[in-house]
C-alpha cells in the first residue's frame, strides 16, 4: 500500500508539471491586443487644442480597494505570522514569539513615519538612466512626513494610505526575520537591531526597486511587484545571517524541538494566505484587472506549492504533514510576489511547483547538511522561494500584462537583482549585530534559555494548566 501511494503521488507530481509545461506557450501567445486593459485613443477634431495635461485625480474605487489592501497585509503580521510562528516553537516559548511580533508592529511603524518612508520613497535628485547616491536610497525631506497633507495624491488614491500600505510592507519583513532566531534572541537586542535594520537594509533595498526612474534596480530593470528582492530574500538572508551569528539554540539538533501547537500555526497561515491578496493584487495600486490577475495568479502559485511541497514529503518520509502543506502554501505566496503583477496563470502554476520542490529541498535535506539552526526555516521559504519566484519572473514574464516578455536577458536581469539583495542584505546584516553584540549581547544566557523566554524576559506564561 505505501508504494503504492508513493507512485500516485509521483504520478500526480508529473502531471502538474506536464500541465504547466504543456501550457506554456498559452501566456508566451497572449498579445497585447489580450491585454487586460484597452485604451481607447480619441483625436481632437481639426482645428481644436488637444486639452491639457491633467494631474492624478481621486477615485474612489481605487482608495477603497488600497485601504482594504492596507488593512488585510497588516493582518498578515498581527495576528496571522505571530500564530503562524508561536505554534512552532515551544510551549515556554509562545508568548516571546508573539511579543517580537507585536512590538515589530509598534517600532517600525513609529521608524517608518519618522525616517523609513523618506528613505525609501524620497525621489530628490533622481533622474531616470543617472546613478548616484539617490539611486541607491532617498534623503530625508520627507522625513516626520512634514510634506504631507490631505490633499496628496499616489496614482489615484491619497498619499496618506500610501505611507501606510507601504509601512505595513516595512512591517511585517522584520517580522519575518523572528522565526530564524527564535527561542534565543535578548528582546532588547531584537528591537535595537530591528529598528537599525529597517533603515539600513529595507529602505535602501526598496528605494532601489521601487522608487521610480533613478533607482538602481529600477533602471536595471528589475521585476519585483509585491516583495522578491524587497520583503523575502532581505528577510531570508537576514534570517539566516542572525541564526549563524547567535549560534544553535542549547541541544539542537539532538534534543526534539518540536512545534507546540499546530493547530495555531495552520490558523496563521491560513491567515497569510488571505492577508497574501492585499499584499500582491494590492501592488496594482488600482482596483482593475491587473489586480485582478495578481489576485488569481496567487491563488495558484499557492495551491500548486502546497501540493508539491505535501507530495515531496509524501515520497520523502512515507506520510504528509499538516505543517509540510502549510508550510508549502507560504513557499508558493513568498514565490510568487515578485511574479504577480507579471504572469499569466500557468506561470503561476509553474512558479508554484517549483517553490514547492525546491523549499521543500532547502528546507529539509540543504539544512540538515548544513547543519544551521534556522528554528522555522526563514532561509528555506523566504530567501529560497523569494529565489525561485524572482528568476522564473524574468522566464514567464508576459508582455500584455506587465510590459515585458520572459526572456533569457531579463532572467540574467534578474539574477543581477538577486545577487545585489543578497551581498547588501548579508554583509549589512551581518556589520549590526556584531556591533550590538559587543555593545548590548545578543543572546539570552543558557539559564533563560532552558527556563524559557515567557518566563525568563516577560514573567509570563502562554499556559497555565
Amino acid at each position: 500500500m505505501k508504494h503504492y501511494k508513493n507512485l500516485v503521488c509521483a504520478l500526480l507530481t508529473l502531471l502538474l508539471l506536464a500541465v504547466t509545461l504543456g501550457a506554456w506557450a498559452q501566456d508566451d501567445a497572449m498579445s497585447p491586443e489580450t491585454s487586460m486593459e484597452t485604451l481607447e485613443i480619441v483625436e481632437a477634431p481639426a482645428g481644436e487644442a488637444p486639452p491639457a495635461e491633467q494631474g492624478p485625480t481621486l477615485n474612489s474605487g481605487d482608495t477603497a480597494w488600497m485601504l482594504t489592501s492596507t488593512a488585510i497585509v497588516l493582518f498578515m503580521t498581527i495576528p496571522g505570522l505571530a500564530l503562524f510562528y508561536a505554534g512552532m516553537v515551544r510551549s515556554k516559548n509562545v508568548l516571546s514569539v508573539m511579543m517580537q511580533c507585536f512590538a515589530i508592529v509598534c517600532l517600525i511603524s513609529i521608524i517608518w513615519i519618522l525616517f523609513g518612508y523618506s528613505l525609501a520613497f524620497d525621489t530628490t535628485g533622481m533622474e531616470k538612466g543617472v546613478t548616484n547616491l539617490s539611486s541607491f536610497v532617498g534623503g530625508l525631506s520627507m522625513a516626520f512626513l512634514s510634506h504631507l497633507d490631505m490633499g496628496n495624491l499616489t496614482a489615484a488614491f491619497p498619499e496618506s494610505v500610501f505611507v501606510t500600505f507601504q509601512m505595513t510592507f516595512a512591517i511585517i519583513t522584520p517580522a519575518l526575520i523572528v522565526g530564524a532566531f527564535a527561542e534565543r534572541m535578548k528582546f532588547s537586542a531584537m528591537l535595537w537591531f530591528m529598528g537599525i535594520w529597517s533603515l539600513v537594509v529595507y529602505a535602501p533595498i526598496a528605494h532601489m526597486a521601487w522608487s521610480g526612474d533613478g533607482g538602481y534596480f529600477w533602471d536595471m530593470g528589475v521585476l519585483d511587484f509585491a516583495g522578491g528582492t524587497v520583503v523575502h530574500i532581505n528577510a531570508g538572508i537576514a534570517g539566516l545571517v542572525a541564526a549563524l551569528v547567535l549560534g544553535r539554540r542549547k541541544g539542537w539538533p539532538t534534543t526534539p524541538m518540536a512545534p507546540h501547537n499546530l493547530a495555531l500555526t495552520v490558523v496563521g497561515a491560513a491567515i497569510l494566505w488571505v492577508g497574501w491578496f492585499g499584499f500582491n493584487a494590492g501592488s496594482a495600486a488600482a482596483a482593475d484587472g491587473r489586480a485582478g490577475m495578481a489576485m488569481l495568479v496567487t491563488q495558484i502559485a499557492t495551491a500548486a506549492a502546497a501540493l508539491a511541497w505535501m507530495f515531496s514529503e509524501w515520497l520523502s518520509h512515507g506520510k504528509p504533514s499538516v505543517l509540510g502543506i502549510v508550510s508549502g502554501a507560504v513557499a508558493g505566496l513568498v514565490a510568487i510576489t515578485p511574479a504577480a503583477g507579471f504572469v499569466g496563470p500557468m506561470g503561476a502554476l509553474a512558479i508554484g511547483i517549483a517553490a514547492g520542490v525546491i523549499c521543500f529541498l532547502a528546507s529539509t535535506k540543504m539544512k540538515r547538511a548544513l547543519k544551521y539552526d534556522d528554528s522555522l526555516d526563514v532561509f528555506g521559504v523566504h530567501a529560497v522561494g523569494g529565489i525561485v519566484g524572482a528568476l522564473l519572473t524574468g522566464v514567464f514574464a508576459v508582455e500584455a500584462i506587465g510590459g515585458t516578455a520572459g526572456s533569457f536577458s531579463q532572467f540574467i536581469i534578474q539574477a543581477k537583482g538577486v545577487i545585489i539583495t543578497v551581498i547588501y542584505c548579508a554583509v549589512a546584516t551581518f556589520v549590526i549585530l556584531k556591533v550590538l553584540d559587543v555593545i548590548i549581547g545578543l543572546r539570552v544566557s543558557e539559564e533563560q534559555e532552558t527556563e524559557g523566554l515567557d518566563l525568563a524576559l516577560h514573567d509570563e506564561r502562554g499556559y497555565n494548566l
